[in-house]
């Protein structure tokens, strides 16, 4: 075990099932919060739920569940056909793609990857109809793409290794983790405990008279635009939809020590996500591919919130996800938003 970690028995359970009971990484010294999320991940792969049915994806002759009941009714029958006469979907991207904990899908590899069958691609498949290839893995970034990625359990292909010529429609959410975003949340955790009412998280990235978070951003914009045209070119007849960041931080005042960033740095730090999806948007139009606007349609729903309204965990999740992420309703929101302007645009 690493130096300054120790040992906590914890019991995850959800609606009165017990997920997995396993003695977690507590952090006592130099260790991410990251870190020990994939200790408790994959204490969790090994322990079946008690209480809990999977309920398996939807299949074209049996429709979709009752889950994804309003995604499907979000989609018109011409969509539907639209997708289907070019061939399946492919999913790449981060973990907001992959869906990771929601729960993990078992059969797919390498598990470390943390897919979820409850992940926005399984649904708009399941929504339209369509065959779903999910090459997505958490802490995915550009590089990723086109390299494999090692992962905590297995590797991981190059993604664009998943794409073929007669893909009909590829998924893409991609760049949160090239700007370090568990690290910076980290970072901004610990240093809310030195200056409380103030906003020492920005004044670390803007130390020196740049602000280096913005300027990652800015640099992830020509990358981004070479990765949406090797796409283009290895899934010609694909329409290709680049899904934005939902809205993680409150629009106002933070839910300090809940969730522990300061009010000050809650909105430092909304303004750069802001600036995320606009070089995401920006970079989405040239290459002839399709923006979608997830942040728009969650906010009031940030982690801030009560468990039943918010669409993103925070640091403690109140339902299964990963700390920060999406839960299985902000997935659905995405899902709906993305079939919305497919059926629109």
């Amino acid at each position: 075990m690493p130096e300054g970690v120790s040992l906590l028995l914890v019991t995850l359970r959800t609606k009165g099932a017990t997920l997995c009971s396993y003695p977690r990484a507590w952090l006592t010294g130099a260790i991410s919060l990251t870190s020990i999320v994939v200790v408790v991940a994959a204490a969790c792969l090994a322990t079946p739920a008690s209480g809990a049915v999977q309920r398996p994806l939807s299949t074209p002759e049996s429709g979709p569940p009752p889950v994804l009941a309003a995604v499907s009714s979000a989609v018109s029958a011409p969509a539907s056909a639209s997708v289907l006469a070019g061939g399946p979907i492919v999913a790449l991207g981060d973990s907001y793609t992959a869906g990771a904990l929601l729960p993990i899908e078992l059969s797919g590899k390498p598990i470390g990857c943390l897919r979820s069958p409850k992940a926005y691609p399984a649904r708009v498949a399941a929504a339209l109809g369509a065959p779903l290839t999910d090459a997505a893995c958490s802490s995915a970034g550009i590089k990723d793409m086109t390299t494999a990625q090692s992962t905590f359990l297995g590797t991981n292909p190059p993604q664009l290794n998943a794409l073929a010529p007669d893909d009909a429609l590829v998924l893409v959410t991609l760049g949160g983790d090239d700007l370090g975003f568990s690290s910076v949340l980290d970072e901004c955790m610990k240093l809310s405990f030195t200056d409380p009412w103030g906003s020492p998280c920005q004044a670390h990235y803007t130390s020196g008279g740049t602000d280096q978070l913005a300027a990652l951003i800015k640099a992830e914009a020509p990358k981004m635009a070479t990765l949406l045209t090797e796409i283009a070119a290895r899934a010609p007849q694909a329409r290709i939809v680049l899904v934005g960041y939902p809205d993680l931080f409150p629009l106002s005042g933070g839910c300090w020590p809940g969730v522990p960033i300061t009010d000050g740095d809650i909105a430092y730090l909304r303004g750069l996500e802001i600036k995320l999806n606009a070089m995401l948007a920006a970079a989405a139009k040239p290459a002839g591919a399709t923006f979608v606007d997830t942040y728009t349609p969650t906010i009031g729903h940030d982690f801030c919130q009560p468990e039943s309204v918010r669409d993103v965990e925070g640091l403690i999740p109140g339902s299964l996800a990963l700390p920060f992420h999406p839960n299985a309703r902000g997935q659905a929101a995405i899902a709906t938003a993305i079939l919305a302007k497919i059926q629109t645009s």
